[in-house]
């Protein structure tokens, strides 16, 4: 999604519906025709003392200059920079930007993650964070942004990135789904979807949510790796990815699942 248009902008008028004071929910719509409602912007407006365990944690591991992908309504991106971090928030929409801005954030732009081009060594910590490892869509498009990643940011830099294990559901929709995916030669979590408030819905866009087995097999060949896992209750981890900085050989560089290429 790129250049969304005020009638496109759907997570932003939630958003901006409940930093007005209004109790909002946000509509996800799978192309499917399943459609789930969930009161998701109190979420995104929560402070660290309501934050998981896991959640805690992982803002221990942020270090230097942030790039916050995804950023919503800022919560972790204000959090750091109360911190002292210098953090860069960036998000699709504008409707976020502007809330961002309103709420203290002195760093932030209205950017997809398709349009991340920054010079390299400019960040030491990518934080994906609200299930925000979906955003790379596709192995595909995964492996093209990791690449790019590691290219902006420092040699000791790490992405940090939440994303939930799909097989961990007994669901009959959501099991339906996963077998349609594998037999169009699609990721079991690859989820089309949209986004809806009242009259507005974002475009269609594909979100990836995957196993830790997946997210492994897709870091291959990116120089990344995953340095540590952050168990939940639920069926969503937060990973601790670090930079290879070593070369990889041919064969390394060429474990892929070669059916989602």
């Amino acid at each position: 999604m790129k250049n969304l248009k005020p009638e496109e902008d759907a997570y932003g008028q939630l958003v901006w519906a409940y930093y007005n004071g209004n109790e909002v929910y946000e509509i996800a719509e799978r192309d499917d025709g399943y459609i789930s409602a969930s009161p998701l912007p109190k979420i995104y407006f929560s402070s660290y003392d309501d934050w998981s365990s896991s959640e805690k944690k992982a803002m221990e591991y942020v270090k230097g200059r942030v790039l916050d992908v995804g950023c919503g309504a800022g919560r972790h991106s204000l959090f750091l920079q109360e911190k002292g971090f210098d953090v860069l928030g960036i998000d699709l929409s504008p409707l976020s930007e502007k809330v961002c801005k309103l709420r203290g954030l002195r760093k932030v732009q209205v950017m997809s993650i398709e349009e991340v081009n920054f010079k390299p060594d400019s960040f030491d910590t990518i934080l994906m964070m609200g299930n925000n490892f979906g955003l790379f869509g596709s192995f595909k498009k995964a492996q093209r942004l990791l690449k790019k990643f590691h290219k902006m940011t420092s040699k000791t830099a790490l992405i940090i990135a939440v994303t939930n294990d799909v097989y961990k559901t007994d669901n009959p929709a959501h099991l339906d789904y996963q077998k349609t995916n594998r037999e169009k030669g699609r990721m079991s979590g690859q989820v089309k979807l949209r986004i809806r408030y009242q009259k507005y819905a974002t475009p269609w866009f594909d979100y990836l949510m995957v196993s830790k087995e997946e997210m492994q097999t897709i870091l291959k060949g990116t120089r990344w790796h995953v340095k540590q896992f952050l168990d939940s209750e639920e069926s969503n981890y937060i990973a601790i990815i670090e930079k290879n900085n070593y070369s990889e050989t041919k064969s390394e560089s060429n474990i892929f699942l070669s059916k989602y290429l």
